[in-house]
């Protein structure tokens, strides 16, 4: 059993599981590295650092709110360049903190859980219902980079995206965190490494490539449909993220 198997295991309950998740992934790794050749080690730092990359790019595939707003940003041709910037230094610091072993520390805070899912359930539903007022209205469709606010209000939206959704803390502190508790030195620092530069990589190529296709999408019916379906994930992320308190 590899770390890749847990990520089929984020639902709405996977905050309770965390502790679980993370043991066994270090009984896991002691069990392989009792067998490892010094053949073995020598490949450590690439492998590690292959493994942290490939399971930070498959956590961050699924789509989420951050995901939504940098591919908005991108198609509206707005700061793309600064929001892709700030995503993907937010999860490195949180991947950081993770490998540092905070992760196991943070999982203990039982009462922090309904608080912080309240926060963001409120944040989530708040964002959707502004998408569903720029749907309706088409002359807030614009692909004018200039039109959409100003960089302080899109670092501040995509700052409050990605720290007020608990499942990027699952993902980063307690995942990411648990996977690197049995790497050390050189292969712990290619581990984050190769985590790290998977985010860079994902919102960099989301944000830039959405912004490529904005010209295809300069139409105020497709900004409908657009802010209308990232509405609808910003509800059902909601849904899911409070569903266990209620």
């Amino acid at each position: 059993m590899g770390v890749y198997e847990l990520l089929g295991h984020s639902s709405c309950s996977w905050w309770d599981q965390a502790p679980e998740k993370l043991q066994e992934v270090r009984l896991h790794r002691i069990e392989e590295k009792g067998c490892r050749t010094q053949e073995d080690m020598s490949m450590g730092v690439e492998s590690a650092g292959l493994e942290g990359f490939a399971l930070s790019l498959g956590l961050i595939l699924a789509i989420g709110p951050q995901n939504a707003f940098v591919m908005r940003q991108g198609l509206r041709r707005s700061h793309v360049f600064s929001v892709c910037l700030v995503c993907s230094l937010a999860d490195a610091g949180l991947i950081a903190i993770g490998i540092l072993g905070v992760g196991s520390f943070v999982s203990n805070f039982e009462s922090a859980k309904p608080v912080i899912a309240a926060c963001a359930c409120a944040f989530l539903i708040g964002y959707g219902i502004l998408r569903v007022k720029s749907s309706i209205n088409p002359e807030g469709i614009s692909l004018d980079g200039a039109a959409e606010g100003s960089l302080s209000s899109a670092i501040g939206t995509a700052l409050a995206i990605t720290f007020l959704n608990p499942h990027v803390y699952f993902d980063t502190l307690l995942l990411i965190g648990g996977a690197s508790m049995d790497f050390s030195g050189d292969e712990k620092v290619a581990f984050g490494l190769g985590a790290t530069s998977a985010s860079f990589l994902f919102f960099f190529t989301l944000g830039y490539g959405a912004k490529r296709m904005s010209k295809v999408l300069n139409k105020p019916e497709a900004w409908r449909v657009i802010d209308r379906g990232i509405a609808l994930i910003m509800f059902a992320i909601a849904g899911v993220i409070i569903n266990p308190y209620i």
